[in-house]
């Protein structure tokens, strides 16, 4: 988490995450981030999608009690986010970004 909050949902169960704390997520781990508290959520996820098995959207209690689960299984993309505003591009703003704790002069 860069910055804001969200609640982690992850093998059914629920962790809130503020900036700059960290999750692994091994491969095959069932997990959904939901935006918490009044201000955008900034999250950097790096990896790889699928593998040889793929995706699989699988029916959570606690994401669909976030709003944030699927009430049926897929391995689609577009039937999991159907419900959805299509995601859009949005520039940076100033201030969605902590302050930097460099020494003076560094970035």
């Amino acid at each position: 988490m860069l910055s804001g909050e969200c609640v982690l949902v992850v093998e059914g169960e629920e962790r809130r995450l503020r900036a700059w704390d960290f999750f692994h997520c091994p491969g095959g781990t069932a997990h959904v981030l939901v935006g918490a508290g009044n201000a955008p959520a900034i999250v950097v996820a790096v990896g790889a999608r699928g593998g040889r098995r793929g995706v699989a959207y699988l029916v959570e209690q606690a994401a669909l009690a976030r709003d944030a689960g699927v009430e049926r299984e897929t391995t689609k993309s577009a039937d999991a986010y159907a419900r959805f505003p299509p995601s859009k591009r949005s520039p940076y703003q100033e201030g969605w970004l902590p302050p930097s704790s460099l020494p003076e002069g560094r970035t």
